[in-house]
């Protein structure tokens, strides 16, 4: 069990550290170093379906101007992790700009290293 708690504070930390800050800031060196290469993104926006490879997911951040340029809030909060062996679940809700996200981020470790290997989502209104 003490590895899973260790595996859990590791990738809370690589939430904050990689993901939130990488979305605030709009810094895709940031994302990259946390998605595996081969991920795919699958949700909706406003009721309308999403589709991208991470290449895709990754121009379209960089092409955005960021919430820390925008001057807008942003919060990103993690709800749970949870952790099998060599594989983790991670919920998190992201609020930026006009979206309430809430993310399910399929997380494996590879080569001793978390990374996110499927990111899934879905904007709710409140």
């Amino acid at each position: 069990m003490e590895t899973t708690k260790q595996d859990s504070l590791a990738i809370a930390e690589k939430l904050q550290q990689l993901y939130f800050k990488g979305l605030y800031e709009g810094d895709i060196n940031l994302l990259k170093e946390l998605f595996n290469p081969g991920t795919l993104l699958f949700g909706d926006v406003n009721g309308q379906p999403y589709a991208k490879t991470l290449e895709e997911y990754l121009e379209g951040v960089a092409s955005r101007v960021s919430p820390k340029d925008s001057g807008t809030d942003f919060k990103g909060i993690i709800i749970s992790i949870e952790v099998i062996n060599t594989i983790a679940m991670a919920k998190v809700n992201v609020k930026m700009y006009t979206f309430n996200y809430y993310d399910l981020l399929t997380f494996h470790r590879l080569n001793n290293q978390w990374v996110i290997v499927n990111k899934a989502f879905t904007n709710v209104t409140e």
